[in-house]
Formats: C-alpha cells, sequence, structure tokens
C-alpha cells in the first residue's frame, strides 16, 4: 500500500492542505468523490436533496471549521471568486448572491433571505497538515 492510500485509509479523505487557507481564511473544495455533476443540470433551485458536491474549510481562531458550500437559501455556492467566503473581519461566511451571512462558529444564518437556517457541517481531521474528512458522513 503507497504512502497516500495508507493516509486515505487512516484518516478519510484528503480535502486540502492547511496552508491552502492561508491567504483567505477559508479553501473551497470539490468533493473528490463527488457525484457527477450533470444531476444537478435540471434541478430547480433549492430543491436538490443529492449528497453535496462542495465543502468550504474555515480558520476559525485556533480550529477548523468545515460546511457544505450551499447556501439554503437556493442551494447556490457561497461564493463567486475562488475562496471569497468571509466578511472582511473573517467572522462571518458571506453567501455572494443575496448576501446571507452566516456564523463561522456554528454555521447559522444571521442575516439574509435563509435567516436561522443553518450551514450543513462537515466532520474533518487534521493530520500532518493536511485536511481530511469521511465520506461516510453524507451517505442517507
Amino acid at each position: 500500500m503507497n504512502e497516500k492510500s495508507n493516509e486515505s485509509a487512516q484518516a478519510g479523505e484528503y480535502l486540502c492542505a492547511m496552508s491552502d487557507l492561508e491567504a483567505t481564511g477559508a479553501f473551497g473544495v470539490e468533493r473528490p468523490d463527488a457525484p457527477d455533476r450533470r444531476t444537478l443540470v435540471n434541478a430547480p433551485p433549492g430543491s436538490f436533496e443529492g449528497p453535496p458536491q462542495r465543502i468550504v474549510v474555515v480558520h476559525f481562531g485556533k480550529d477548523l471549521r468545515a460546511y457544505v458550500n450551499s447556501c439554503p437559501h437556493m442551494r447556490l455556492p457561497l461564493e463567486l471568486f475562488p475562496n471569497r467566503f468571509l466578511d472582511e473581519v473573517g467572522e462571518q461566511l458571506v453567501c455572494s448572491t443575496h448576501g446571507a451571512r452566516f456564523n463561522v462558529s456554528d454555521g447559522e444564518c444571521t442575516s439574509g433571505p435563509c435567516r436561522g437556517d443553518v450551514l450543513r457541517p462537515v466532520k474533518t481531521t487534521v493530520s500532518d497538515g493536511k485536511i481530511f474528512y469521511d465520506p461516510a458522513q453524507f451517505e442517507d
């Protein structure tokens, strides 16, 4: 077994490196095991309930938080520009489509069209500066 597959077996699926978060404090990742994107093409906004396609990983103090990168309002990705998720002080994730704001600490929407809803959390682990997640958490 090579080093990469051994790492994967112990920690889950690789998402990104801790260093990927340095530039903006947040990093968007396409799930490596995500189903084919074409399943989304004909689904009306908010109706697709299949497995999440994207994950956003965020620094929160000394901790990490990760969420499914999908605004509860219309199920669109939060960012328009790569890795531009956070407000000016780095305390809230901002949906660039309709301006909804979500606490980094718990994913709760504090303003915007989905106020009171929450982003779906993603459990992660860190090993040797690499961030992993367990795809089994998305199995229904």
